[in-house]
C-alpha cells in the first residue's frame, strides 16, 4: 500500500505552482497517496493522483487565523496520514500538534519569514521588529523539532542548522512553459513580459517608466500578468501609460506559456528591500526556460546565474533609465537577444530545473517513509 502524505496550506491558493504543480505532482508520480488541504472556492478536486481537500477561502486574515487554521488541523487529523508537509509559518502550531500525535512532519520554508516582516505593510511599522523576533522564535521552538525542513534557497538553508534540512529550489519544469505556437523570435512583437505578483517594491512603476522612455525611440509594450497587491495601483497613471502597459490579469500556466511565446524579453526588477536581495525569483528561471533573454535586478544571487550563462542584462532596479537602456539594447539586437535566450534555456535544462529538485524531494520522503512506522 502506498505511503499516504498530506500537504497543507492556509495561505497559498490551492493550485500554487510550488505546492500543487511541482511537489504534489512529483510525489503522486513517485507512487505516494497525496492529499492537499488548502482553501479552494470550487470545492474538492481529484486530478493527476492528487486529492484536493478544499477549505472555504477566508475573507480576511482574522478569519484565516480563527477559522482556517483550526480547519486545517481537524482535516489533517481526519486524514491520519504517515507524513504531513506544511507550507506556512502560521501552521507551525499545527505541525507541533501533529508531532505530538506521533506523525512525521515537514516544514517547507519558502522565504526568510523573519526577514520579510519589515516589508509587511499590513503590520504597523512599530510592530514589525517584534513580529520578526516572534517568527524567528517560533521557528526555533516549533520548526526545529520537525522531522525534516525543506527550504527553497541556500540563504534560507543557512537559517536552519542541522542535518534535517533539505534544499529543494523552486525551479521550473524544463518543458512546462514551452509554447507550440510560439512565433519565431525575430518575428515577435516588442513585448516585455512580467509574470507574477505586481507591487511597488517589485518594480511596477520603474518598469512602466522604462518602457515609456524606450517608446520615445522605438515601439515597445509592457505586458503584466499576475495579482496586483493592494496599494500598488496609485503609482500607475492609467491615462499616461494606457498604450504602453497592458495588465492581462491572472493567467493559467498554458496562458503564461502563450504570453512568453510571443514576448521578446522577460523582466524581473525587484527592489533591494526585505528578502528580495537574496531571493531566487522563480519568474527569472521561468523566462529562461521559455528561451527569453532577461532584464533582472543586479543582486549577487541573480548575477551568479546571469553572468555564467550570459543570458540577460543586469540593471539597477531603482533606475528607470538603466532598465530602459537594457530593454532597448535587447530590442535593437534581436540576434544577440535570441542567443541569450537559447543560453538561458540550456542553463535551465542543465542546472535550474524542477526535475533535479523533485528527485531531491522524493529522496527525502523515501528516507522518512523508511524510518520507523511511516507506511
Amino acid at each position: 500500500m502506498p505511503c499516504s502524505v498530506v500537504q497543507m496550506t492556509s495561505v497559498h491558493r490551492a493550485f500554487d505552482p510550488r505546492i500543487y504543480l511541482k511537489e504534489c505532482a512529483t510525489l503522486a508520480a513517485a507512487g505516494y497517496k497525496v492529499t492537499l488541504i488548502a482553501p479552494n472556492a470550487e470545492g474538492d478536486v481529484v486530478s493527476g493522483g492528487i486529492r484536493l481537500r478544499a477549505l472555504t477561502p477566508p475573507r480576511n486574515r482574522i478569519e484565516r487565523f480563527l477559522r482556517t487554521i483550526p480547519q486545517v488541523y481537524r482535516a489533517a487529523l481526519e486524514e491520519d496520514a504517515a507524513i504531513y508537509h506544511y507550507h506556512d509559518p502560521e501552521l507551525m502550531p499545527v505541525g507541533a500538534l501533529l508531532l505530538l500525535h506521533g506523525k512525521k512532519v515537514i516544514y517547507d520554508v519558502h522565504e526568510d519569514y523573519s526577514g520579510s516582516m519589515g516589508g509587511k505593510k499590513w503590520i504597523p511599522s512599530l510592530l514589525r521588529g517584534i513580529a520578526a523576533v516572534g517568527v524567528r522564535w517560533c521557528e526555533r521552538v516549533f520548526a526545529v523539532r520537525c522531522s525534516r525542513i525543506v527550504v527553497a534557497t541556500p540563504t534560507i538553508a543557512a537559517i536552519f542548522p542541522g542535518s534535517r534540512v533539505t534544499l529543494v529550489q523552486n525551479f521550473p519544469w524544463i518543458r512546462e512553459l514551452d509554447c507550440a505556437d510560439a512565433a519565431p523570435y525575430a518575428d515577435r512583437e516588442p513585448i516585455v513580459a512580467h509574470v507574477g505578483v505586481l507591487s511597488m517594491d517589485r518594480g511596477l512603476v520603474e518598469m512602466a517608466k522604462a518602457v515609456e522612455i524606450v517608446s520615445a525611440r522605438r515601439p515597445v509594450k509592457l505586458v503584466l500578468a499576475g495579482k496586483v497587491i493592494p496599494g500598488a495601483g496609485p503609482g500607475i497613471d492609467p491615462e499616461r501609460w494606457k498604450e504602453l502597459v497592458e495588465h492581462a490579469g491572472m493567467l493559467s500556466r498554458p496562458q503564461v506559456a502563450a504570453l512568453l511565446g510571443r514576448a521578446r524579453i522577460g523582466i524581473v526588477t525587484l527592489h533591494p528591500t526585505g528578502n528580495y536581495v537574496n531571493a531566487q525569483p522563480t519568474k527569472l528561471y521561468e523566462y529562461m526556460s521559455a528561451g527569453l533573454p532577461v532584464v533582472v535586478s543586479d543582486f549577487p544571487v541573480c548575477r551568479r546565474v546571469i553572468e555564467p550563462a550570459n543570458c540577460g542584462l543586469l540593471v539597477d532596479p531603482l533606475d528607470p533609465a538603466a532598465i530602459a537602456h537594457a530593454i532597448e539594447w535587447l530590442l535593437a539586437h534581436p540576434a544577440e537577444a535570441e542567443e541569450m535566450g537559447r543560453r538561458g534555456r540550456r542553463a535551465v535544462s542543465d542546472l535550474y530545473n524542477w526535475e533535479r529538485e523533485g528527485a531531491t524531494l522524493v529522496a527525502a520522503y523515501a528516507e522518512l517513509a523508511a524510518d520507523g512506522k511511516a507506511s
